[in-house]
């Protein structure tokens, strides 16, 4: 495959350590694509990629937004890149100074605004209660006293800035409220406001969208058949994405948003209409819908460049992939059973149900040997350790992501370089 002008592009990645990441460096690397990228870790899962020609340790974007920024544009000024991907939170900081990255290379970003309101999810539910869009029943609530009052019932609490089921909390019974209730004391959680929303029932769904100002460009859906670490699925079905089409394409154009645009959806057992829990401004794990036969990435570098691509076709539904990382992770925090673990490495290895038809997304060792060794250091942990799942599953919550007080440094705006 060639670059979007029939060239090959420089592309600089704003993080490496997330699976988004990873999974879009393995299509931008087969494309024939000169892929760097940016992180604070020096081991972050992207390094371990044959597609990488450098990384680049930058200031942590959670605790040093002003810094990341001026490591980027300086970076973008002397390494000559075409395109700027923004592959997780660190779009709202480009977001933010719109003019200067946009006079050193090709990217696709919303407004401030339009990127503030999808990053949070209280801004998020506010949006769907105006367009008149499902969700669960839900309040917002700013202190610990109107939580405990509210929180009756089976409910998921949620802080407003998190990434990967982070700052998320399934509350059942007054135990469960209680534990919720230190971690957030502890974390200064109720220092911003919180969701609160009745516990549903039901599968879990994913909308991949791409918009072209406001204009939705193309869509892809998949179920999530099995949980991994962190809430995230480890195995993966394509699906048609009719049951959310029109209410995707809503809220693109009320936030005439330009970019790649993600939500998470439960369809609730009575299979009624899917009702939104998540949004994410940004592409999350896009090997889902390019083994669906929709290149999802291809498309935003053709808008940071400037183009006006034409709808692709949609993609295929029925189409089974899996993240071998987070099934592993994922059957040492269930069982926490060793042999378990062994059991899956084999059916892994040797494609045996439930991967029997099912592709790799993570760590597709046939066209990326490099990409096994994370995938090995796991296995080998988790054999010699089931326990320390919790910790290695930890590591994906780190300094490049989001919380509420980076979030309101960067509401405060950045000074020009002289």
């Amino acid at each position: 495959m060639m670059s979007p002008a029939g060239r090959r592009l420089r592309v600089l990645l704003s993080e490496g350590g997330s699976t988004s990441a990873r999974q879009a460096i393995t299509m931008l690397g087969l494309a024939g694509h000169h892929v760097e990228i940016c992180d604070p870790s020096p081991l972050c899962l992207g390094r371990f990629s044959r597609f990488v020609r450098a990384v680049h340790r930058c200031p942590p974007l959670r605790r040093d937004p002003a810094g990341y920024l001026g490591f980027v544009t300086e970076l973008l000024a002397r390494r000559g890149f075409d395109v700027l991907l923004p592959i997780h939170e660190q779009g709202l900081v480009f977001a933010r100074a719109p003019d200067r990255i946009a006079a050193l290379a090709g990217v696709a970003l919303p407004s401030y605004g339009s990127y503030r309101t999808a990053v949070t999810k209280a801004g998020f539910s506010r949006l769907l209660e105006k367009l008149g869009l499902p969700q669960p029943p839900t309040r917002i609530v700013t202190s610990e006293h109107e939580l405990i009052e509210v929180a009756r019932g089976p409910c998921v609490i949620k802080i407003s800035v998190g990434t990967a089921s982070r700052g998320v909390w399934r509350v059942t019974d007054q135990a469960a409220l209680d534990q919720a209730v230190y971690e957030l004391r502890a974390a200064e959680g109720f220092a911003g406001e919180l969701l609160v929303q009745d516990f549903i029932a039901g599968p879990i769904e994913h909308a991949q969208a791409v918009f072209d100002r406001g204009d939705l460009l193309a869509l892809h859906a998949y179920r999530q058949i099995e949980t991994g670490a962190g809430g995230g699925p480890s195995r993966k079905l394509s699906i048609r994405g009719d049951a959310v089409r029109a209410d995707v394409a809503a809220i693109g154009a009320a936030l005439g948003w330009h970019g790649a645009l993600s939500f998470d959806v439960i369809r609730p057992a009575n299979d009624a209409r899917p009702l939104y829990i998540d949004c994410n401004p940004r592409l999350v794990e896009p090997m889902s819908a390019q083994l669906a036969g929709l290149d999802l990435v291809d498309l935003l570098l053709r808008l940071s460049l400037g183009e006006q691509p034409a709808a692709p076709k949609p993609s295929r539904d029925g189409v089974c992939s899996h993240l071998g990382m987070q099934a592993l992770l994922g059957c040492a925090l269930r069982s926490g059973s060793r042999r378990n673990v062994m059991r899956e490495c084999v059916r892994l290895m040797l494609r045996q149900p439930p991967y029997a038809g099912s592709a790799e997304e993570l760590t597709p060792v046939g066209h990326d040997g490099f990409s096994a060794v994370p995938l090995v250091a796991t296995a080998v942990i988790l054999l010699a350790a089931p326990r320390r799942a919790t910790t290695l599953a930890a590591k994906g919550w780190g300094d490049h992501l989001l919380d509420a007080a980076a979030l309101a440094r960067i509401d405060r705006g950045f000074d020009q370089p002289a």
